[in-house]
């Protein structure tokens, strides 16, 4: 296990460099990494990693919806309003109706296997965005309209839509009917995710002012609260829907409006943590890649996923009318949400493991998405925000 962790952060490391050099994405060096050390390749990562990859990915990303939390000003997302609600479940719709038009033609498939297979290429990667939409947040693009603020809110609740879908289509697929009821899982996540971070926040901040502890210590705590949040999602799945996640990011957001000292140098503390998170959930994001199934990707599946991301640009755009964004941040706009990565790791295999015909494609498709939408997303997004964005100190 300790030559598996010693590889992961060496060559993680040494070829998120390289990529850097390049001038690419580092995160591109970090997948290939886990591509290389992992199970369909040279096999050189730990079982006993591979068993928690899951937990570790999300623990990950548990850190970055933190730091968006210390960073994202409520009163920022009371500026950008109702685009930051359309852009949650838009681009997403247009995005899977697109798939379920195109993949029953392109890759003879039922039009429940597409809505399947939409549903697991229709959200968005935060792990991808959010930290790239920091970086802005700190440089100073785009702040002035809210646009990484509106960005990070739309991708963190995306995917609470996209899989509430995935798993509607799954049961639809497996004999039981589509309820429209379920739709209301999503509203009803936000919120409980909401409330329960903001609560929670607001004890912590009182707990703080009172316990004279170091901040390190306070990063301690923060995390186990954050890992108790996606607990008790689980528990309550059964019962009562609640995003877990959503409640980690609304903790740090309601740090920084109640204790924005404090809030502050947290984040020093968890920029540095990221570091190391970065590393684990890109490599392990490779790692579960399977690309065996590449092989056979066919033009067409490519062609769809491509066409289902002009579909997305669309929704974009619709989500976007009557704001005050000009052409060129529009376009930013519509560039930084193509990336997936991580929900399609995490969900694209379950079909083929639950049985369903085209799971083997749904599969396929899924690993092409993330090895053409990752690199093209973060690309796009590392060299166009200059050009595309004003900073604060050209206003």
């Amino acid at each position: 296990m300790l030559f598996s962790l010693a590889l992961i952060m060496a060559l993680g490391l040494t070829l998120s460099s390289l990529f850097t050099r390049l001038k690419l994405p580092g995160l591109m060096g970090m997948i290939l990494t886990g591509i290389i050390l992992g199970p369909y390749v040279l096999n050189l990562i730990s079982p006993n990693i591979l068993n928690i990859s899951a937990d570790l990915r999300e623990i990950a990303l548990i850190v970055i919806l933190l730091r968006a939390g210390l960073s994202l000003d409520i009163s920022d997302l009371k500026i950008v309003g109702r685009p930051a609600v359309l852009m949650c479940f838009v681009p997403a719709t247009f995005e899977l109706i697109a798939v379920v038009v195109l993949a029953p033609i392109f890759l003879h498939i039922s039009y429940i296997e597409a809505a399947i297979m939409g549903a697991v290429l229709a959200a968005v990667s935060p792990a991808v965005v959010v930290p790239r939409m920091l970086a802005l947040m700190e440089k100073g693009y785009g702040r002035d309209k809210s646009i990484p603020q509106l960005i990070m809110a739309g991708a963190s609740v995306d995917d609470i839509y996209v899989i509430v879908l995935f798993t509607s289509f799954m049961g639809m697929y497996q004999g039981n009917e589509f309820s429209v009821l379920s739709l209301i899982n999503v509203p009803v996540s936000v919120i409980i995710g909401l409330l329960v971070g903001i609560l929670s926040g607001l004890l912590l901040v009182w707990l703080f002012k009172k316990l004279h502890v170091r901040d390190t210590v306070k990063v301690l705590i923060i995390m186990s609260v954050s890992f108790l949040f996606i607990t008790i999602e689980n528990v309550l799945k059964p019962y009562i829907p609640m995003s877990g996640l959503l409640a980690v990011m609304s903790l740090g957001g309601t740090i920084l409006k109640t204790y924005e000292v404090l809030a502050r140098r947290l984040l020093s503390k968890f920029s540095k943590i990221w570091v190391v998170s970065e590393i684990f959930l890109f490599v392990l994001v490779g790692a579960a890649v399977d690309i065996r199934y590449l092989s056979k990707a066919g033009i067409l599946s490519v062609a769809l996923i491509l066409g289902a991301l002009i579909f997305r640009i669309i929704g974009v755009n619709i989500s976007l009318i009557k704001t005050k964004l000009n052409f060129k941040e529009r376009l930013f706009c519509s560039l930084a949400y193509l990336p997936k990565a991580t929900v399609q790791a995490a969900i694209g295999s379950i079909p083929l493991a639950n049985g369903i015909k085209a799971g083997n494609t749904i599969l396929t498709v899924a690993v092409l998405s993330i090895m053409i939408t990752a690199p093209i997303g973060a690309i796009a997004i590392d060299n166009t925000y200059r050009k595309l964005l004003s900073a604060e100190n050209e206003r």
